[in-house]
């Protein structure tokens, strides 16, 4: 239905019973046995069609195997120093969190501090 008008489109899917709403949502994860799909920044579309609800997901898309989740991660104090002398942030909780949330890779804590991942 290329021309189709938004409006005109909106008013035939509530004539056939069709509602949609946006859903307000920081991250989305699928979890499967063998990983977690995470979907982080999403668009949700909450989709009821004749009392069957779906929902339409995009967003940027990773994967966590459950291994590499379930695996501790040892944050060293020098880890902690590396960072918060590249990045020039002081909290240590702050810091600390986001080497667990890298699994203790430094590089991808300073850019995701830095606001750049």
């Amino acid at each position: 239905m290329p021309n189709l008008d938004p409006r005109a489109l909106k008013s035939m899917m509530s004539k056939m019973g069709i509602t949609t709403s946006e859903v307000e949502a920081d991250k989305v994860v699928i979890s499967t046995k063998e990983k977690d799909i995470v979907i982080e920044n999403p668009q949700v579309t909450q989709i009821n069609a004749q009392g069957v609800v779906t929902f339409q997901i995009a967003g940027n898309v990773t994967e966590v195997s459950k291994e590499e989740e379930d695996e501790d991660v040892e944050i060293s104090d020098d880890d902690i120093d590396i960072v918060a002398g590249k990045t020039g942030i002081t909290d240590r909780d702050l810091i600390r969190r986001a080497l667990e949330e890298s699994r203790g890779n430094i590089a991808e804590a300073i850019l995701k501090l830095k606001g750049e991942n």
